[in-house]
């Protein structure tokens, strides 16, 4: 008997002393800041694994051309070369170079927007921007996808008030965009993500009136969208995440009426149909979705009636969300990129309160 005690009561201690490490290795904590705050700004990992902030907004000075290197190394962040137009809520993408596509997102002057057409490319050779061709339309809201042939698909978003429909492919062996097939519904804040087949899931987003529950592929072979099956909830300003699997989880995002959004979805390139999955603790928007290296997905921050520091992690082998360590900082309108230590790093981003306003220059590191 003393012995069953005795094992029973190691058995527990295990447990919790198991359950404790996890708590522990799941945590946020602060790493070197940025020299600038900003929101609606880009994170690249680089090659070097290196990250590269650039522009983004802050109180007083919408549109930031600076650019920033974090070194995971020392954990600290330096300047370098500075974009030749400042912009915000613009694309990112690291092309099989190494450089990275800068293009669109929104030049904002005293409340005015203006969609933008120019794009860029950074050279961490270099540490400098140079101007590549434009594209045919000034774009805010898109999306922008590398596709296996090393192109970039741009779809949709908006431009000026009206909602776009046509879609662009950058070459990087020319510098320039040309048109391809266009969308079967113009929508902005949508998602884009690359399927293991090389077509590309575009999901759901809007146009001034309606949110959509729509969802099309693009086919970079023939150049055509077609369209695929609809979402079971409509929804915009959301998160897409390509599985270990195959499957796109989608998740939170906000609905007509400022519904915010708890509810998940799965999508099965398979049978080309949505299942509604476990939805999230927390209802929210404007947060950052990441793929870790156990499979799992870290959905941090975001919107909700202001901004929140909640995560949860998504397990896809059971197919629900469970809270996991807040960040230190509510944040909205900042990015998260995977590391190659495989820690996540979510730098700046909007508070609501605090530092200029509430735009924020603190960065911090998910540990698992």
């Amino acid at each position: 008997m003393k012995l069953t005690r005795f094992m029973g009561s190691l058995g527990l201690f295990l447990v919790l002393f198991g359950a404790g490490l996890h708590l522990h290795a799941q945590s946020w904590t602060f790493t070197g800041s940025m020299e600038t705050t900003r929101a609606n700004h880009s994170a690249t990992l680089l090659k070097s694994g290196e990250v590269l902030v650039a522009g983004g907004r802050q109180r007083g000075n919408y549109n930031l051309a600076t650019a920033e290197l974090y070194n995971p190394t020392t954990g600290t962040f330096s300047s370098t070369g500075s974009l030749n137009t400042g912009r915000n809520s613009h694309t990112a993408t690291l092309l099989s170079n190494g450089q990275v596509l800068i293009a669109g997102g929104a030049d904002e002057i005293n409340g005015t927007v203006t969609c933008l057409a120019s794009a860029e490319l950074y050279n961490p050779s270099t540490g400098k921007f140079t101007v590549t061709g434009s594209m045919h339309t000034g774009r805010c809201g898109d999306t922008a996808t590398l596709l296996s042939n090393g192109t970039v698909l741009v779809a949709g978003g908006e431009t000026n008030g009206t909602i776009l429909s046509s879609a662009e492919l950058y070459n990087p062996s020319t510098g320039t965009f040309t048109l391809t097939g266009s969308l079967n519904a113009g929508r902005a804040a949508h998602t884009a993500t690359l399927l293991a087949s090389g077509e590309v899931l575009i999901a759901a987003g809007g146009n001034a009136t309606t949110y959509f529950t729509s969802a099309e592929l693009y086919n970079p072979s023939t150049g055509a969208f077609t369209f695929t099956g609809s979402l079971n909830t409509a929804r915009a300003t959301f998160t897409a995440t390509l599985l270990t699997d195959g499957d796109v989880l989608v998740a939170g995002g906000e609905n007509s009426g400022n519904i915010w959004l708890a509810s998940a979805e799965l999508y099965n390139p398979s049978t080309g149909k949505w299942s509604v999955t476990g939805s999230l603790n927390e209802s929210r928007f404007d947060q950052t979705a990441t793929l870790l290296n156990s499979g799992e997905v870290l959905i941090a921050g975001g919107n909700h009636g202001g901004s929140i520091a909640s995560s949860e992690l998504y397990n896809p082998s059971s197919g629900t969300f469970s809270v996991t360590a807040s960040l230190n900082t509510a944040r909205q309108d900042s990015v998260a990129v995977l590391l190659t230590d495989g820690e996540v790093l979510v730098p700046g981003g909007y508070d609501g309160d605090g530092g200029n306003n509430g735009y924020v220059a603190t960065v911090e590191l998910f540990q698992q």
